[in-house]
């Protein structure tokens, strides 16, 4: 434990030793001072970066970078608006964020698809014309069937109306219409057979 003296004046916080170090960084391009944020800093914003997922190699690089960026533009920093840890951890930051997302736009042009190269999704010309047919069949099935039951088959399967609805439009009773499509389904699928 050390005992302070009343007399003795209060130490400075050391985060205005840091603000010190960057005026003068600022002002006179103090290398000394730059040298002591750096010792400093240099390490932790390393630690830092690799915290937030950026491989070691890469956090050193951006943690030399976010230092020189400090020594280029400490004329910006203002220690009315921020503590200089926080100004200097914020320019890490940054430039964390900024190499993400150079990173990420190089995989996504890597990455990027040629749409001409890719299949057509049209179907075939063999499936083209067998689809055509069934439906030809089809239709020629839905002609054969009773014209009650073409009603309620259009009226659910063409138009999408519930049951309900085409039990209340066509004035007959819901298990009328459900028996009606029940029966024409079993009817087209026998025509279709054969």
């Amino acid at each position: 434990m050390t005992v302070v003296s009343p007399d003795s004046p209060p130490s400075p916080r050391l985060d205005d030793l840091w603000a010190q170090a960057m005026v003068a960084v600022a002002q006179r391009q103090d290398r000394d001072a730059f040298a002591q944020l750096f010792s400093h800093f240099a390490p932790r914003i390393k630690h830092y970066l690799m915290q937030s997922g950026s491989p070691a190699i890469q956090a050193e690089e951006l943690a030399q970078e976010a230092l020189v960026t400090v020594w280029r533009k400490a004329a910006l920093f203002d220690p009315a608006r921020a503590a200089a840890t926080t100004w200097i951890f914020a320019i890490a930051r940054n430039l964390r964020v900024d190499a993400l997302r150079r990173r990420q736009g190089v995989q996504s042009s890597e990455d990027a698809v040629d749409f001409d190269l890719l299949p057509s999704d049209d179907p075939a010309v063999e499936d083209q014309l067998h689809d055509a047919r069934q439906n030809e069949r089809l239709r020629g099935a839905l002609r054969l069937l009773p014209p009650e039951q073409q009603q309620v088959l259009h009226l659910s399967y063409f138009e999408d109306a519930p049951h309900a609805r085409i039990a209340a439009q066509l004035r007959i009773p819901l298990g009328t219409v459900k028996s009606r499509v029940r029966l024409a389904v079993a009817q087209l699928r026998r025509l279709m057979e054969h």
